[in-house]
């Protein structure tokens, strides 16, 4: 997505006919006969190399090494001339342009990153005991930048760092390995962050950092053909394969060994059938062991929708239009539907620049518009789209189909802004707040409507994926404090009526369960384990695992409770051997999930 977004800001600036080159000069003009010794020897110098790259193009890597639709990520970006020249450039566009009294407050506190990996270290202290059910592994994905930022750093910005716990017998292993993308492999290249960040695309700067990045690409100092993605945002089994995931890039596929430990394969391209973007939240439906997933684009068609056969074929792309390039997180499916969301988070360069805003600007005065399309479908025409007042939408909870309705559970969020999370406005992220929604689509009339849940700040919602694509009736969520905090886990039930009459963070009406972690602690979503697998038992019978820190120690923990009482004795309290720091999303692989990719 960075490279995507970087020549989508040259259209809109209608930069097609120059070099990113000869371009990234003429915006340093300002500079020029100032801060920049001899520069026009220096523009003829730079245009010279820009003109005897593209004349030798770097073909290392074209060729792929496939094994079941694995790639071997093998980047050849390189650290000449070149390379030093831009770096020159990006240190003057800093140092002129970038007030670096901003705070970088997503790496300080236990948002910063750990500088290390930490290979399986065994037989942690538990206090309690692990169920049998838990025999697998526990891993969840986050930012973890290895090198410092140039200058802006967004929260979805760093290299994914996956964190796993590997429970066997009642015993635990702890460790944590990097996700090897191209991203990172490269930067390990140059001992330094060469990559363009989110942090950085904001007004006057952020386009001259957009120029530096295509200069960077033009002259192959960076090697784009594997993608720019960090692989830090979720995580998810399909056909034997562990699969890393951010929105901007395609999967990449992770080992989980018998011990625990972790290992990138490379990227899943599905035998070159997968040539867009690949959403961070695909569903897998437990019934047929089919994979739905999803693609956005800065260019037309601005989403592509794909199914996945169990055995791991990807059925052609299916274009869905949309006015706008948008973002579009999540989706959701039914039994028989596809569910997508056209919601006003409109990527517009021109404001970046004019506004001094992210790249993501939400319009207010648009309305949220929901299309519902058969999922089987081999092409859009007959989606149903619906309206409803203006939102946004991070994470849905389930979706399911009930008599002539389609029914969507979510966390709905009214005027988001992404700038919330850049690390520098920090004081107002009380304003970014979700909550729990029921919305429903009437495929016969053609109505929608919608009815609020909660009463909370809630996120990160999760079902018993036994039933994804079906009907359920409890929804366990993350409540958060003012700077995305997540303070405890929270139970709905689907078949209770709120109470909006109780205060916030109170047992009932809907809320059949909190578990409060106390002042100073902070956790990560929670993963629903059943304890017998499938829909035969009860559906909440069986156990929420999760990561938490607290801040008082610096030590953290993953703890195990209890998802049917809730009860405040958590089942298990495993002692990690070193820090965690706070992440996105969260999967649990099973011990047959693991013997499965074993042969990997």
């Amino acid at each position: 997505m960075y490279h995507s977004i970087a020549q989508i800001i040259f259209i809109e600036y209608n930069l097609v006919e120059s070099t990113p080159t000869a371009h990234t000069l003429l915006v340093f003009t300002s500079l020029s006969h100032t801060h920049i010794p001899n520069y026009v020897k220096l523009k003829a110098f730079v245009h010279s190399l820009s003109e005897f790259t593209l004349t030798h193009p770097n073909t290392m890597g074209d060729e792929k090494n496939h094994v079941s639709g694995i790639v071997k990520v093998e980047p050849k970006p390189s650290n000449g001339f070149a390379s030093k020249v831009v770096d020159l450039l990006e240190k003057l566009v800093v140092k002129f342009l970038y007030d670096s009294s901003l705070p970088h407050h997503y790496l300080t506190g236990n948002f910063a990153p750990v500088p290390t990996e930490t290979p399986p270290t065994k037989d942690l202290p538990v206090k309690g005991y692990l169920p049998d059910c838990l025999n697998g592994e526990f891993v969840r994905v986050g930012p973890n930048p290895k090198f410092a930022p140039v200058a802006g750093y967004h929260w979805f910005d760093g290299d994914g760092m996956i964190h796993g716990l590997r429970i066997k017998d009642g015993k635990a292993t702890y460790v944590s390995r990097f996700v090897k993308t191209s991203r990172l492999k490269q930067e390990e290249y140059f001992g330094g962050s060469k990559f363009m960040k989110i942090g950085d695309l904001k007004g006057l700067f952020g386009l001259l950092m957009v120029n530096i990045h295509m200069l960077r690409t033009k002259l192959k100092v960076l090697d784009v053909s594997y993608g720019t993605g960090t692989a830090n945002t979720a995580l998810v089994y399909h056909h034997g394969k562990l699969l890393a995931l951010s929105e901007a890039d395609k999967p990449y596929a992770i080992k989980v060994f018998e011990d625990g430990d972790l290992q990138t394969l490379g990227m899943l391209d599905y035998d070159k059938r997968l040539g867009h973007s690949f959403t961070a939240h695909p569903k897998v439906d437990p019934f047929t062991g089919e994979m739905f997933t999803f693609g956005y684009s800065h260019t037309p068609p601005y989403i592509t929708y794909r199914v996945i056969s169990r055995d791991g074929y990807m059925h052609d792309p299916v274009p869905i239009t949309v006015s706008d390039p948008i973002m579009m997180h999540d989706f959701a499916i039914t039994e028989n539907y596809a569910i997508f969301m056209d919601l006003p988070l409109y990527f517009r360069p021109k404001e970046m620049v004019k506004k001094k805003t992210l790249i993501f600007t939400f319009d207010s005065t648009k309305k949220a518009r929901f299309g519902v399309l058969p999922r089987y479908a081999k092409d859009e025409k007959h989606i149903r789209w619906f309206e409803l007042p203006n939102c946004f939408i991070f994470h849905n909870a389930n979706a399911w189909e009930e008599e002539d309705e389609v029914v969507l559970i979510t966390c709905r969020l009214e005027n988001p802004n992404l700038d919330l999370v850049s690390g520098t406005v920090k004081e107002k992220l009380e304003n970014f707040s979700n909550e729990l929604y029921e919305m429903r689509f009437n495929m016969k009339t053609g109505e929608a409507s919608q009815k609020k849940l909660s009463t909370s700040a809630v996120d990160f919602p999760r079902v018993n994926e036994s039933y994804t694509g079906r009907k359920q009736q409890y929804v366990y969520g993350t409540t958060l404090d003012s700077i995305a905090k997540v303070t405890g886990i929270i139970k709905f039930d689907l078949h209770a009526e709120p109470d909006y009459g109780k205060a916030k963070l109170e047992v009932g009406g809907n809320v059949q369960g909190l578990y409060d972690l106390g002042p100073g602690k902070f956790g990560s979503e929670a993963v629903f384990i059943p304890r017998v697998p499938g829909t035969d038992s009860e559906e909440d019978d069986g156990y929420l695992i999760f990561f938490v820190h607290d801040e008082s120690t610096g030590k953290s923990f993953v703890h195990v409770i209890n998802a049917k009482t809730m009860s405040a004795d958590p089942v298990a309290v495993v002692e990690l051997p070193r820090r965690v720091p706070f992440g996105f999303h969260a999967f649990f692989v099973t011990e047959d999930q693991l013997q499965e990719q074993v042969k990997l």
